[in-house]
């Protein structure tokens, strides 16, 4: 009996450890799917819009003075073709960590990201 005993034991830790792992896994991949968030304020009463970084789209905002676009892709955001006079904010590029912030000044408009994966 003592060995049988033994082997039980031994099943019990390996069922722990495969547990733990398997937890540990489910947690990294539920907070990738999380994502990160940038909140876009435009216009001139600073209209708020928390927009999800984990899902690839185009966004296409009239912010009462130019409709400014925008694309998230890859967990990144950005201003593209704008049609603003300067194109400035596009030069921002690709925004995807946490502080991270642009702004296209003619449409009255700023993104900053709030949080990362």
């Amino acid at each position: 009996m003592p060995m049988k005993s033994k082997q039980t034991r031994i099943n019990v830790i390996f069922a722990v450890i495969l547990l733990a792992v398997a937890g540990v896994f489910f947690f990294m991949n539920s907070k990738r799917e999380a994502g990160g968030v940038a909140r876009l304020t435009y216009g001139d009463d600073s209209t708020v819009l928390d927009i999800p970084l984990n899902q690839d789209k185009e966004y296409d905002i009239d912010t009462g003075y130019y409709t400014i676009h925008l694309q998230v892709k890859d967990g990144k955001i950005a201003f593209v073709d704008s049609p603003c006079p300067d194109h400035k904010c596009e030069g921002f590029g690709w925004l995807s960590q946490e502080d991270d912030w642009a702004a296209c000044l003619p449409a009255r408009a700023s993104i900053t990201v709030l949080t990362t994966e």
